[in-house]
């Protein structure tokens, strides 16, 4: 990590860093999901899918880390990018699936499929606003707000709050 990342990450309250953790977690396992499809069945491997959403579901192997590097970085385009992908993505799966649901619904409870996608969707849209604000947060006030206990207190030799030298006798101006 670089010093900006951690910057950022120390200046982000605890639970903004836990919804970034979930966020990146479930775009990773997204990636492999698809990735996964890919190396199975190839570039066809949603050629029951109109093309529209087979275009878009090869392109979430490269969406989805996109989305997670973004957010691991607490970059700000994190937050919007991740809602407008998850919304996209669990629109998609649920025009792929309408069919399949009205002849039964209880395909919907299966633990693998549309259910952890909805979940994760309504997640992450509900996550946006809070982490949008947390990610905009001026760094600077929330850093200073996270020094740590041992680090020297008061100004810098030499320097005041302004920057300017101190005149000879040690006054500032």
């Amino acid at each position: 990590m670089t010093d900006g990342i951690r910057r950022r990450w120390r200046a982000l309250p605890p639970r903004a860093r836990v919804l970034l953790l979930v966020h990146a977690a479930g775009f990773l396992e997204g990636t492999g999901w698809h990735a996964a499809d890919l190396a199975r069945r190839g570039p066809h491997a949603y050629s029951s899918f109109p093309l529209a959403i087979q275009v878009f579901f090869v392109a979430l192997v490269v969406l989805d880390p996109l989305v997670a590097v973004l957010v691991l970085g607490a970059r700000r385009a994190g937050a919007p990018s991740a809602g407008a992908v998850v919304a996209a993505d669990a629109f998609a799966n649920w025009f792929v699936n309408w069919s399949w649901l009205n002849a039964d619904w209880t395909r919907l409870l299966r633990p693998v499929g549309l259910l952890p996608i909805t979940l994760f969707a309504l997640f992450v849209l509900a996550a946006s606003r809070p982490l949008w604000r947390a990610l905009s947060a001026d760094p600077v006030v929330a850093w200073a707000a996270s020094i740590r206990e041992d680090a020297p207190n008061g100004p810098v030799e030499g320097r005041n709050d302004h920057g300017s030298q101190p005149r000879p006798n040690g006054a500032h101006r």
